[in-house]
């Protein structure tokens, strides 16, 4: 039935409207739709198929005077308390009130969502706008019987193209061979690497401003500025900064070892490495208009070919890769 019928509505517009345009009698109508004489005859007395709104023309609040509910709407706007702490306020000036009848008030009036709650829900979840190149990089762990191996992942927050590395433990010189490796994998010129603040990717709190570190600099620094390559770090205590990798650590874990039992880890490792070809290649992502990663760095170097190191064709797996 169509939006907006009735929830005990006998005929639909396709049928109102057949019964307007008939030229039979009200009885012949009736009889053959399976119909009441008076329903048949309510609808071709009538110039539309649509029902007629239900309840009061001037809906009112019947706990509340004109007075009382003007009252309570332009408390509501000057303060924007939230309905609980509207209705303690006002219980004691009106005790016949409910809650559930201010709550129908405040809808009537179109004010029962508060401002701030509608701009507090979109401040957060969206990136600023970027170029390909904006890298999201983070660790974790994939544990067997046998012990555990670090994952090393890296995704472009524009692209999504994904790139994984195992090492043993995740170390300083671990994290800088990773950021090489990456930088040897993507096509196209890196130019900023969003990290949390492991050990791996930066100092401890307590040593970044020591002399060391401003002399030195940590090992994943250095082969950032060898590449030109700007470091940013996530705010600590605040993991969603760097959703993207979290999130495809998640999705990389739900497809392999929380799936599918291994007998050692090269079982593991081989697919994994499958598991990220095909999510590169043959996976149709909603935030990239239902193209795979691989489309999108082909369509990107088809407009900006001069940000690209090599030719993104060459990134299609062989038979022998």
């Amino acid at each position: 039935m169509a939006a907006g019928l009735h929830g005990s509505a006998r005929t639909t517009p396709r049928i109102r409207a057949e019964l307007q345009a008939s030229k039979e009698s009200t009885r012949k109508l009736a009889a053959r739709y399976g119909l009441n004489v008076k329903t048949v005859a309510k609808w071709r007395s009538r110039t539309t198929t649509t029902d007629k709104p239900m309840g009061p023309t001037n809906p009112r609040c019947a706990h509340l005077s004109k007075e009382e509910e003007e009252m309570v709407v332009e408390f509501r706007r000057r303060t924007l308390l939230p309905l609980d702490d509207l209705l303690g306020h006002l219980r004691e000036a009106l005790p016949q009130l409910t809650r559930s009848a201010l709550h129908r008030c405040l809808i009537r009036h179109g004010i029962s969502k508060r401002p701030n709650q509608q701009q507090n829900k979109n401040q957060r979840g969206q990136f600023e706008p970027t170029e390909m190149g904006y890298l999201h990089i983070d660790s974790c762990e994939l544990r067997l019987e046998e012990g555990k191996q670090h994952m090393f992942l890296a995704i472009d927050r524009v692209t999504k193209f994904t790139h994984v590395a195992f090492f043993d433990a995740p170390t300083k010189q671990n994290g800088a061979a990773f950021l090489e490796e990456v930088v040897a994998v993507y096509p196209y010129t890196i130019h900023t690497v969003l990290t949390d603040n492991g050990i791996a990717f930066t100092e401890q709190a307590r040593y970044r401003n020591g002399p060391t570190n401003r002399l030195v600099g940590h090992v994943f620094d250095r082969v950032c500025r060898q590449h030109g390559i700007k470091h940013k770090l996530t705010k600590p205590y605040h993991p969603w900064t760097n959703g993207q990798a979290e999130r495809m650590n998640r999705t990389v874990k739900d497809a392999t070892i929380k799936s599918f039992h291994y007998p050692d880890f090269d079982a593991l490792k081989a697919h994994v490495r499958a598991f990220i070809t095909a999510y590169n290649f043959a996976k149709h992502l909603k935030a990239l208009r239902w193209r795979t990663p691989f489309k999108t760095i082909c369509d990107a170097w088809i407009k900006t070919p001069d940000r690209f190191k090599l030719q993104p064709h060459h990134l299609i797996p062989g038979p022998y890769t």
